[in-house]
């Protein structure tokens, strides 16, 4: 059995875990959030899609 799940889902329960059971403040995890948004339009983007595919491909194969 399969279950699929979007990885910003995943990402956002792990973002929600951390503040709410590490005590990260949410502010931290707000400039994180934007840091990771505005480094998706860099020369660095396609590399970060092609390593975070390749990491979910090598966990998802059977």
């Amino acid at each position: 059995m399969n279950i699929t799940l979007p990885l910003v889902l995943v990402l956002g329960i792990g973002a929600w875990a951390t503040v709410k059971f590490l005590g990260i403040r949410l502010w931290v995890a707000a400039l994180i959030a934007l840091f990771g948004f505005y480094l998706a339009g860099t020369f660095l983007a396609p590399l970060i899609d092609q390593t975070t595919r390749s990491g979910v491909d090598a966990v998802s194969t059977k």
